[in-house]
């Protein structure tokens, strides 16, 4: 049924390819986005996984070998017994594939975290169990064999007993503002990507977990308005306050222990690592045996990176790997990490590039798994056979190709193809779906063999492809900057393009360290719609981006914004020599870090850019979150030069264009006393600007269709500043 309704979809849109597409279909997320398939769980069996039907009311059993669907393992409406619930927003299976753990009514905390309530569905008896009816809980955490859940609340974490039913706190210490255990503060969730530090060991005799004492870390607060958009009646008459522990460069951080709780004995024992106050602990995981408790502790200044191996019940910690640069660690090398039987698999740039490393659990080299002039950007694992798998820029730093590596080390590229491919394989390994995308190709999903050959088709977007296929594209190119170094660069040339015509230029960025824009994958998004009004939009990922090699990547190191915005400018200069650009109407718009970039370009002295858009900028590194920013600057006490020079705040004076900010009011990454910051320091001078406030929005804007407000917005203000002459 799903085919032929695409298939008269198709037909209908097809018929009508002279419709042009409105600012919606660029801008509003929901229209933008190619149709995606559902979140997949791979099952134990290696043969099958599961994913929530379309409509919401089950999950699903789908064959790895012919992507059909074989049945249904969970419905809402085939529960027995007294409780039912009417929803769910996710799910999570135990290992023995016996119990699920599900989800509804969740309440957000930060960007990704949340709370909801959890229950626990028993396979065999087709039963619903509440976790717990004590209040909402987060970051539910099952086990193994299903049989107990572990959860935080009110700051302490607690476990549930489903076949005895007892729910009891392991930990009552727990108080706002002070102790956090299990989960997470919001710089670890921000900027090591963790939302949990609640971990099983195999048996599920002991839970591991991380305690956080922020009592020292600074409070933020900032006042919220209602806006229009919002149900939420606080902020409507009085402002509300929000209040959050929010480290910034150089003040106190979260002061962080390792503990392990024994079920069986219903002991709480403090791990034996040694631990500076200010040290981060950004992974924690069991080995495979369930027996090795590993933890990663790096220093305040994220140079030195040390790995130990724990016995949880000893407590005794041994130091087996360390690692240290001169600038910093990539978060790879703590996020792309492996732990197996007898070996583990780390990711390392001490070779100048991304490469990965097996090692033993005493800390002996055992093997260098992958070496060349390329990054390994994802480890995916290892099969039965040895043979490893992972996501590299082996063809190019733009594209994405799945490979696998044999025991001899030679490399298979599985997905051949330029563009950007990536993979999520079946527990076994023998399967993985394939998420492929260019720059000209909307995102599809297939699934392979492990020898990288297609075996079925999940969704290939083709309604969407053709609807799109009129739009702007980008061509990709490579500009010199003032170095001679080669930049990759992409260009989106306007609808109706007339070469013998020429456009206004916006030069669009992010350019944060790591960071990549220019990749061969399919985007849809404002920036094309500003192309399709009639500009030359284009980008250059400089000095600090990543995927290249480490030297480049980390030649930014202690003075941010400076080599970047060379680099931004030596790219307008170029595109402004192309025949079809007007080098008079030249401006540049960036979103958070892009934001910095444009405030620093637009200050740049001898700048040749007339109008610049901020969305979310940055206007002094000291008012940002401490772990992202003393990775690259340190601290303003160690580093008072560097924090000098990159902050946009000290090039107000050669600011002479048209400049457009804007904010949301609910920001909690880039708050907008950075907005106001800047602004004030214009004000101080008699220099004035434009500005867009988005009241209780946050970062990102993705509520109430904002997205194609803003870009209304910029579009416009391009028209008035840089379209008309």
């Amino acid at each position: 049924m799903r085919k032929i309704l695409s298939f008269i979809a198709l037909i209908l849109v097809c018929l009508n390819t002279k419709a042009e597409l409105t600012i919606s279909d660029y801008c509003n997320i929901k229209d933008a986005t190619p149709a995606g398939i559902k979140d997949i769980t791979p099952l134990p069996d290696g043969e099958s996984f599961a994913a929530i039907s379309d409509n919401g009311r089950s999950i699903e059993k789908f064959s790895y070998k012919t992507g059909k669907k074989t049945g249904v393992i969970f419905s809402l409406d085939e529960v027995k017994g007294d409780l039912k619930i009417n929803d769910f927003e996710g799910f999570k299976i135990s290992e023995n594939g016996k119990k699920i753990l599900l989800w509804n009514d969740s309440e957000q905390i930060y960007r990704y975290s949340f709370r909801a309530e959890y229950y626990v569905y028993d396979t065999f008896r087709n039963t619903l169990a509440k976790v717990s009816d004590k209040g909402k809980q987060r970051a539910g955490t099952i086990s193994h064999d299903g049989r107990y859940v572990a959860y935080e609340r009110n700051n302490n974490i607690w476990i549930s007993n489903l076949d005895y039913k007892t729910d009891i706190a392991i930990t009552t210490d727990g108080e706002t503002g002070k102790i956090l255990n299990g989960v997470p503060d919001w710089s670890y969730e921000e900027e090591f990507d963790l939302l949990n530090l609640m971990r099983w060991n195999s048996d599920d005799t002991v839970l591991a977990f991380i305690k956080f004492d922020e009592s020292e870390v600074p409070e933020y607060r900032f006042d919220q308005y209602r806006g229009y958009c919002s149900n939420d009646p606080l902020g409507d008459l009085y402002p509300n306050t929000y209040s959050y522990k929010y480290m910034l460069p150089g003040f106190k951080n979260s002061v962080v222990s390792v503990h392990a709780y024994n079920l069986d004995n219903r002991t709480t024992k403090k791990m034996d690592i040694p631990l500076k106050s200010d040290d981060y602990i950004p992974s924690l995981e069991f080995g495979a045996d369930g027996n090795r408790l590993m933890a990663m502790v790096l220093n305040r200044e994220q140079n030195i990176l040390k790995l130990y191996n724990i016995n949880p019940a000893s407590t005794v910690g041994n130091l087996i790997l360390t690692e240290q640069s001169d600038t910093w660690i990539s978060p790879d090398s703590y996020q792309n990490v492996f732990y197996g039987a007898s070996d583990f698999v780390f990711c390392s740039d001490k070779s100048g590039y991304k490469h990965l490393y097996i090692y033993d659990y005493n800390g002996g080299l055992k093997k260098t798994l992958t070496k060349g002039d390329f990054n390994v950007t994802k480890y995916y694992g290892c099969d039965k056979r040895g043979i490893h798998y992972m996501q590299t820029t082996i063809l190019s730093p733009i594209n994405r190709s799945v490979v696998s590596v044999d025991a001899k080390g030679v490399i298979k590229n599985l997905t051949g193809n330029t563009g950007t491919s990536s993979a999520s394989f079946s527990s076994d390994m023998s399967y993985f779906v394939k998420t492929f995308s260019s720059s000209t190709v909307p995102t599809q999903y297939t699934i392979c063999n492990s020898a990288g050959n297609q075996v079925a088709e999940l969704e290939m977007n083709r309604v969407y492809a053709e609807k799109y296929k009129n739009a702007p594209k980008m061509e990709f190119t490579k500009v010199k900057n003032a170095s001679g170094e080669e930049m990759n660069a992409y260009i989106i040339k306007p609808s109706n393009f007339d070469s013998s015509k020429k456009y206004p230029l916006l030069m669009y960025q992010y350019n944060g360290p790591e960071s990549q824009e220019v990749l061969d994958r399919w985007r849809m998004e404002g920036i094309f719609y500003i192309a399709s009004q009639g500009y030359v939009v284009a980008c250059v990922d400089g000095r600090g981006t990543g995927n290249r090699s480490r030297e480049w990547a980390k030649c930014v190191y202690l003075d941010l914004g400076n080599l970047e915005t060379q680099d931004q400018l030596a790219g307008v200069k170029y595109f402004g020599t192309l025949p079809y650009v007007d080098s008079d109407r030249m401006g540049c718009f960036g979103w958070s870090y892009g934001g910095y970039m444009t405030l620093m370009e637009m200050g740049a002295e001898n700048t040749p850019l007339k109008t610049g858009v901020a969305m979310a900028p940055v206007s002094d590194w000291r008012f940002y979150d401490g772990i992202y920013t003393e990775r690259f600057m340190r601290t303003p006490e160690t580093n008072a030069r560097g924090y000098l020079t990159s902050s946009a705040l000290n090039r107000t004076e050669g600011m002479k264009g048209n400049l457009l900010v804007i904010s949301g009011t609910d920001d909690d990454n880039v708050h907008m006393y950075n907005t106001l910051k800047y602004t004030s320091k214009l004000s101080s001078e008699g220099k004035i600007c434009d500005m867009m406030i988005y009241a209780g929005f946050e970062h990102s804007l993705r509520m109430c269709d904002a997205r194609v407000q803003l870009f209304r917005k910029i579009t416009d203000f391009l028209n008035n500043n840089l379209k008309k002459r």
